[in-house]
C-alpha cells in the first residue's frame, strides 16, 4: 500500500489538514493578534483541505476497494 500513488497523496493530505488544524488550534489556544488576523482564514483552508481529503479517501476505497 506504501507504494501506491494514490495513497501517498491522500496521506499527504489528511496529514495537511491536521497540519492546518493543529496551526488554528495553536493560535486559537495563544490568542492575540495571529489569531485575529488569520483564525478565519485558517478554518476556510482547513475546510478545503479536508473536502480534498475526503474525495481522495472515497476515490482511494472506490477504486482499490474493489474485488
Amino acid at each position: 500500500m506504501l507504494h501506491d500513488p494514490l495513497f501517498i497523496v491522500m496521506a499527504l493530505a489528511i496529514l495537511a489538514v491536521v497540519a492546518i488544524l493543529m496551526l488554528g488550534i495553536g493560535g486559537f489556544a495563544k490568542g492575540g493578534e495571529f489569531n485575529r488576523k488569520h483564525a478565519n482564514r485558517l478554518m476556510r483552508y482547513r475546510i478545503g483541505a479536508q473536502f480534498v481529503a475526503v474525495v481522495l479517501i472515497l476515490l482511494f476505497v472506490w477504486l482499490r476497494g474493489g474485488s
